[in-house]
């Protein structure tokens, strides 16, 4: 099965309600890896690899978030396998 690559831009109310705890939950259960971070200007980005049993899943968890979360938007674009090992939420770097 191959592999895919998505760069995912999660817009609404995404932040301030576990969405990255709760991705990263999602993303270990269905054997995706990659990493998510807040943005600046509210949006989570998301790196995701997976393959086409994993990835429709984990796009649709992202179109529904966790309880609170209000997804207004979820943007992906293909790019190249960057082979991650895990899934990690990054933090701010302050």
């Amino acid at each position: 099965m191959a592999l895919k690559h998505l760069n995912i831009t999660v817009k609404g109310k995404v932040q301030g309600v576990s969405f990255r705890m709760s991705t990263k939950a999602v993303a270990d259960q269905i054997g995706v890896r990659g990493f998510i971070k807040n943005e600046p200007n509210g949006d989570v980005y998301i790196e995701a690899e997976g393959d086409d049993f994993s990835i429709p899943l984990f796009l649709d968890w992202c179109n529904d978030g966790p309880t609170g979360a209000v997804v207004e938007a979820v943007e992906t674009h293909e790019a190249e396998l960057r082979n991650y090992r895990n899934f990690e939420v990054v933090k701010r770097n302050l």
